[in-house]
């Protein structure tokens, strides 16, 4: 955000009400779920901190697609379990059953020790969420919730209000930044937010370890979310040739590079540039190559069928596209409309959400 907002100072209000049209149009175009993040002092990489407010306001705006928290961040100094379990229940309502409470643990140092002062070990948060993930449950479906005493947060005995909407509690989902997370998450009956996969061969052994573990899990909710999201960059245009230029100019290298500025605990890949050094921009020929190695959707609507169709061989439950920034509103509308009016029919023929499925089953 900063660059846009060094030659337009309403950069940072255009990306939100941009974010909101994409979601609206994502909904109208047959797009199944749409996810927003939590993040805190990342400048640039992420500017959406209050997302509960933004997801109030889409579920208003939309009318079929679940919305999701990727994530709420439950730690009890960023966020009170208290709190976070009310306002998965408040959105369950306003959206009529459409959310999805997907958590996590936060981003790095910068923004971990923004919240925790003074830790060492960044895998300290761990110890906060596992102590803390299988209660939300227990508040939401206890008449009074019996209270809790733990290390870190505790509650005397309340009546934690609202209820969820309807049936059960809304689909647990864990965000995943390493192989041992899916299947932990699996253990505890959690779907996976696949944000760190980042090409289909990494998906695959991946998946592996989750689909084994979730067979035994011991689920922490009322029911099991057998469920596995990855996310990938997607440009779909009329034409191949138009969608590698827009995805050429499109800035598509500084994500990366913001990535590991803010991903302190991810490794660095041998040789990538240390900030505030940054990738070199990526050319039309270096494009072609993300696309041939699958680390990028990106073609005309028959080729972005393809590859989304090479993810779903591989296993993946949910399919998720992250839109550059760097690319025009109007160009990113396009690629929404094309994948829903071409892609979508063909791939995803269900009526019911999976989670849906799972909740009503419950």
């Amino acid at each position: 955000m900063g660059k846009r907002a060094e030659t337009d100072p309403l950069a940072e209000h255009k990306a939100l009400m941009e974010e909101t049209e994409y979601v609206i149009q994502a909904d109208k175009s047959g797009f199944k779920y749409a996810w927003a993040s939590e993040h805190h002092f990342l400048e640039e990489y992420s500017h959406l901190s209050a997302n509960d407010v933004f997801l109030g306001y889409l579920a208003h705006a939309t009318e079929r697609i679940h919305l999701g928290s990727g994530i709420f961040n439950p730690l009890a100094p960023v966020n009170h379990p208290v709190k976070v379990a009310e306002k998965v229940a408040m959105l369950d309502h306003l959206s009529e059953g459409r959310f999805e409470f997907g958590s996590g643990r936060g981003a790095g140092s910068h923004e971990i020790l923004g919240f925790l002062p003074g830790i060492t070990d960044m895998n300290h948060t761990k110890e906060l969420w596992e102590e803390t993930i299988a209660e939300f449950p227990k508040m939401w479906l206890q008449d009074e919730y019996a209270g809790f005493q733990g290390k870190h947060w505790s509650l005397p005995p309340r009546k934690i209000l609202p209820k969820p909407y309807g049936k059960s509690h809304p689909a647990m989902w864990y965000a995943a930044g390493s192989p041992p997370s899916y299947a932990m998450a699996a253990r505890k009956g959690l779907g996976v937010l696949g944000f760190s996969v980042q090409k289909v061969s990494d998906m695959e052994w991946v998946l592996e370890q989750y689909k084994t573990a979730v067979v035994d899990a011991e689920p922490v909710g009322d029911f099991v979310n057998d469920n596995v999201m990855v996310t990938t960059t997607a440009i779909c245009a009329p034409t191949h040739a138009e969608a590698v230029r827009i995805a050429a100019s499109g800035g598509l290298h500084y994500l990366p590079s913001l990535v590991f500025r803010y991903h302190d605990t991810f490794p660095r890949p041998e040789g990538f540039p240390v900030w505030p050094e940054t990738l070199p921009a990526y050319t039309e020929e270096f494009i072609e190559v993300l696309i041939e190695e699958e680390l990028l959707i990106c073609g005309d609507p028959d080729e972005v069928l393809r590859q989304c169709e090479r993810w779903e061989r591989a296993g993946a439950d949910q399919l998720s596209f992250g839109l550059p920034v760097g690319v025009p509103k109007e160009e990113t509308l396009q690629t929404i409309r094309l994948v829903g009016e071409y892609v979508i029919p063909k791939i995803d023929t269900d009526p019911v959400h999976r989670t849906s499925r799972f909740r009503q089953g419950a």
